[in-house]
This record gives structure tokens, C-alpha cells and sequence, in this order.
């Protein structure tokens, strides 16, 4: 495969990540896989990951402000926190070895795929929401060691913050999508430039990458999916595991 078509991909599966990504969560499980079989080291990869994840970010919120979702003061908190711990996160990411990262990388993957075909159904629109007091500083500590994570490796970590929004802090899916984005997007910038500084990217396949994250996250956030969970699950499982699995023999 030649490197114009192997781009060509990369923007392809960039476009199904920024969809799942904006949706739910997990688009990543896709991403870095293809990053580190384009040839890339591992934490290239990582590092390379968080351009198309920075600028799908920013194109998801348009959506979602374009649909009369805005950001609040209560992201803007929860983005900070999580910032905070995005740097520590992409730090042990830069210092890890390749192999190793290779096989957390897919262990972390079957977990998440695990958890997202499993986790429970919560309903929270007869639930008043819970974003003051004591609420919202028990989802500033949750959200510096998500923060963390997310820093760290990315994927799935949009499964997590709607898991702790909808049990902690009773937002619905819609609201919950929008902090999210806006959540990440604050974080991305600190482990970004954690990846800069240690000359942990590859630009070009970063914004080939970015183009497909871009278009999927803004078409995903104006939609109100509800349909579909079931085929993406299916897909993610399929996927994922085979590349879990190839990473896990590869090295």
C-alpha cells in the first residue's frame, strides 16, 4: 500500500473516530492502532493522535453551539481540573517504552470495549441535575485523575467522562456530549504540548488525521443519534479486539 492511499485511510478511519468519538466515546481504539501500523513508534502515535483530537474538539463545539448547546462555566471547571492531570498523564506516556505501550495499549482496549458493550443503561431525564456544591467538587477530583488517563493514552476516554456525568452529576446524554468535547478540548491542549516539547508528533499524518476527526465530529454533533449503538458496538468490538490482538503478538 503506497503512502497516498495509506493517507487516504488514515483520513477514512480519522472520519469514523470523530464520529464514535462525538457520539459516545472510543474513537481513539481505532486511531492509535492505525497510527503504529503506518509505521509510527508508539508514542509518536500518541502524541500524533491528539492533533486530530484537538481540532475535532473544536469542530464539535461549533456543532453543538450551532444546535443552541453552549459551553458553561461548570466545563470550563471540570476542563481545568482535567487539564491539570492531562499533563502528568502524557508525561508517563513520553517516559514509557514502546513495547510496553503496545501492551497496555491492548489490554486498555479490550477493557473499554468490554465496558462499553456492558455498561449499565442510566436514565437521567426525570433526574434533577447535580453540578453545585458538593457535586461539582467531587467531579473536579474525578475529573483531574480522568484528566490523567486521558493524557496518558486517550482512548475511551469519552466513555468515562459520560459515566461520570450522567452517575454523578444526573446530565442528560445531549448535555453530557456537549461538556465532553468541551472538556476535552481543554485537556488536549496540555497533553498536546507535553508531545510538542518532546518532539512526540508527526505533522503530516497528524492533520491528515485531524481532517477526518474534524468532519466526523462536526457532522456527529449535530446529529441526535440514538440509532445505530448497536452497530457501532458491533464494529468497535470486531475491530478492536483484532488489533488488540495484533499488538499484543507483535511485540
Amino acid at each position: 500500500m503506497n503512502e497516498t492511499t495509506l493517507l487516504f485511510v488514515l483520513a477514512i478511519v480519522g472520519f469514523v473516530a470523530g464520529v464514535i468519538n462525538t457520539i459516545a466515546g472510543g474513537g481513539s481504539l481505532l486511531t492509535l492502532p492505525m497510527l503504529i501500523f503506518m509505521g509510527l513508534p508508539p508514542a509518536v502515535a500518541n502524541g500524533t493522535n491528539r492533533i486530530g483530537i484537538f481540532i475535532q474538539s473544536i469542530t464539535s463545539i461549533a456543532g453543538f453551539k450551532s444546535k443552541g448547546i453552549k459551553p458553561t462555566s461548570f466545563g470550563l471547571y471540570l476542563g481545568v481540573s482535567a487539564l491539570i492531570g492531562s499533563v502528568i498523564g502524557a508525561q508517563i506516556a513520553v517516559d514509557i517504552k514502546g513495547n510496553t505501550f503496545n501492551k497496555i495499549l491492548a489490554i486498555v482496549m479490550i477493557m473499554v470495549v468490554v465496558f462499553m458493550v456492558f455498561k449499565p443503561k442510566l436514565k437521567t431525564e426525570d433526574l434533577l441535575e447535580r453540578i453545585n456544591n458538593t457535586h461539582l467538587w467531587k467531579s473536579i477530583l474525578v475529573f483531574f485523575f480522568i484528566g490523567i488517563y486521558g493524557g496518558f493514552i486517550q482512548a475511551g476516554v469519552g466513555i468515562f467522562i459520560l459515566l461520570a456525568l450522567t452517575s454523578i452529576n444526573y446530565l442528560s446524554l445531549v448535555k453530557s456530549n456537549a461538556v465532553k468535547v468541551l472538556v476535552v478540548f481543554i485537556y488536549t491542549i496540555g497533553a498536546l504540548a507535553v508531545f510538542i516539547y518532546n518532539q512526540q508528533i508527526d505533522y503530516l499524518y497528524g492533520f491528515v488525521l485531524a481532517l477526518g476527526n474534524a468532519t466526523g465530529g462536526w457532522i456527529a454533533s449535530r446529529w441526535s443519534v440514538k440509532k445505530g449503538d448497536g452497530l457501532v458496538k458491533i464494529f468497535l468490538v470486531i475491530m478492536v479486539t483484532a488489533m488488540a490482538i495484533k499488538l499484543w503478538i507483535d511485540n
